[in-house]
């Protein structure tokens, strides 16, 4: 793999606990426009900038992306953001509940991602996948970085722990209980020995962040179009990525919620679903599915157990995930479920959040159902990336986040 240092941005040291926030796609506008509201500082005003216009403009409109540059070139102009003298990695530590997992900053090669050398495990969302486009393009920036895993390499190992001996270059707990640690290595042999150790990897995989990935793949197609000397080894041909060992990684459920039960009455469903092959019990007080194959349903009030006949289930590596027993034999022929990447009467709900998010959401009427699952395991997420495949979105929900604005990507300058 290719991974080179980088000339980052980073928060000014007395800034560092005030500028990182939440990445983009787990909180909506609202949550954004509340967290933001008397916080100047905040990269939300960066990453969702729709919270500093008229709350009825379309997140899409133009004016949108043009105010997140206005937000991050005031950044750079206040002295907020400062960019490194030479080029760097970044070691990242964050610890949530005691747990934490360390990775490595750097930019990661668009060409890698292209050939398939960075594997994916699912499709984009068209409408997120433009939006980032449109956001990295006007800002000239990664402003987040995209979440990689690999098998964990020894020797990178060894760098890492004895770069974290040393005192951080920043700091920070973040609201949501999380520490989040930043080292800065840019001592030139480090570097270069980083550097020859990722050489050494021979895949990595999107563990979160396809839509940037994508977005900074077709940012890179579309500037080397306009070039008059096609350069693939420009910073555009660069993005910001995050690797950490896959051993140290902790994936969570990612559960489904529907607008509407498709013209049926909550007992109809019930029957619907036993006839497509599901044992369905109801009172199930864990709420969360017990094991894999299982699935907790809520649904007028009431918690449900399904436990999919084995008859069902198919061989193959995508079609037995948890996620597309559910898809196949529940979302699509009973709910009358679309594609999930278009479809909008269903949406999706990280594990993070709970059981409780779950049921507010049908309590309150926004939904109808919802669907817990048990987590994709790390094993059938690389098995399924290897095999050439792609999952249902939103299979996967890593804890914790990273976020975004402890490191900026240029993409335009001087070479890395």
């Amino acid at each position: 793999m290719i991974v080179k240092p980088f000339r980052g941005l980073r928060p000014r040291a007395d800034l560092a606990d005030k500028i990182p926030s939440y990445p983009y796609d787990v909180i909506d506008t609202e949550e954004a426009r509340g967290l933001a509201e008397g916080d100047p500082y905040t990269f939300l005003h960066v990453i969702k900038p729709e919270i500093d216009l008229d709350p009825g403009i379309d997140p899409y409109d133009d004016r949108v992306y043009d105010q997140g540059a206005r937000s991050f070139r005031a950044m750079i102009e206040e002295g907020w953001l400062v960019r490194e003298d030479r080029p760097a990695y970044y070691v990242y530590r964050l610890t949530m509940e005691g747990r934490s997992q360390t990775g490595i900053l750097g930019a990661a090669a668009v060409e890698d991602y292209n050939q398939n050398r960075i594997k994916k495990h699912e499709l984009t969302r068209p409408e997120k996948e433009k939006d980032r486009i449109r956001l990295n393009a006007t800002l000239s920036a990664h402003p987040g970085p995209v979440f990689l895993t690999y098998r964990s390499l020894p020797e990178l190992n060894a760098i890492v722990n004895g770069v974290v001996a040393r005192e951080p270059a920043a700091k920070l707990v973040a609201p949501d209980g999380i520490e989040h640690v930043l080292w800065v290595v840019d001592d030139e042999p480090r570097c270069a020995r980083i550097q020859t150790l990722f050489g050494h990897v021979p895949q990595t995989y999107v563990a979160d962040g396809h839509h940037r990935a994508a977005a900074a793949a077709k940012v890179a197609a579309e500037r080397l179009s306009r070039t008059d000397q096609p350069d693939d080894d420009a910073p555009f041909c660069y993005f910001l990525a995050a690797h950490f060992p896959a051993d140290q990684l902790h994936v969570l459920d990612y559960n489904r919620v529907v607008r509407d039960l498709n013209g049926l009455d909550p007992e109809t469903l019930v029957a619907r679903l036993g006839q497509q092959g599901f044992h369905v019990k109801p009172n199930h007080r864990a709420k969360r599915p017990p094991t894999p194959e299982t699935f907790g349903m809520y649904l007028d009030h009431t918690w449900y157990l399904l436990t999919p006949r084995p008859d069902i289930i198919p061989a193959d590596v995508v079609g037995k995930l948890d996620v597309s027993i559910l898809t196949d034999h529940a979302l699509q022929p009973v709910l009358g479920v679309g594609d999930p990447r278009t479809d909008k009467r269903i949406d999706f709900v990280g594990g993070i959040r709970g059981m409780r998010e779950l049921e507010r959401l049908v309590d309150s009427g926004e939904h109808a159902v919802a669907f817990a699952l048990y987590p994709t395991s790390l094993d059938h997420v690389m098995a399924v990336a290897d095999a050439g495949k792609v999952m249902p979105p939103k299979s996967t929900w890593f804890e914790p986040k990273l976020r975004s604005g402890m490191v900026v990507q240029l993409i335009e300058g001087d070479r890395l």
